[in-house]
């Protein structure tokens, strides 16, 4: 495992679009992918993570600390090849990314998700993560609505890191 490199944005996007090609139209895959503008790497490559082997990229996670306190970080996105699902990978990188923000004296993450994505609820919760209150219940989940735009309500996620 490394820290992301700006240059490793264009295998990331293709991973995206094809991990996510078995659950997804192409066109809805390519939608995905573009939660990932380069701009992620180009000022948080530090703060990201890429596990690669000789075939590359097999998973990543592209997350940040808060510019504008010195406490929070923030998961944006993860991937994991679907080979590599369930053996532990996405709890590898996310307990990195935990070492890594708590080094540098942050103490809470963050991360959100879509109130569909029962897999990354789940995953969340079984990470330490808690569900925090939104403006209203959606199939007993506390969701935030229109958090990203109209309709595009979101589960919020709050971790606390120990020292």
């Amino acid at each position: 495992m490394r820290r992301a490199d700006v240059a490793d944005h264009s295998a990331i996007v293709d991973r995206v679009q094809r991990w996510w090609g078995d659950s997804r139209t192409p066109a809805e895959a390519r939608e995905l992918s573009l939660l990932l503008p380069k701009l992620f790497l180009q000022f948080f490559s530090r703060t990201s993570l890429v596990l690669e082997d000789e075939t590359g990229i097999r998973a990543f996670l592209v997350g940040f600390h808060a510019p504008d306190n010195d406490y929070e970080a923030y998961i944006h996105f993860v991937g994991v090849d679907p080979e590599l699902r369930g053996l532990g990978t996405a709890r590898r990188l996310y307990t990195t990314f935990f070492r890594h923000a708590a080094e540098e004296g942050r103490t809470e993450v963050r991360a959100i998700t879509s109130p569909a994505n029962t897999g990354s609820i789940a995953f969340h919760r079984a990470m330490g993560f808690t569900l925090e209150a939104g403006d209203r219940v959606i199939d007993g989940l506390p969701v935030r609505g229109d958090y990203d735009g109209p309709g595009q309500d979101r589960v919020c996620f709050f971790r606390k890191l120990t020292g």
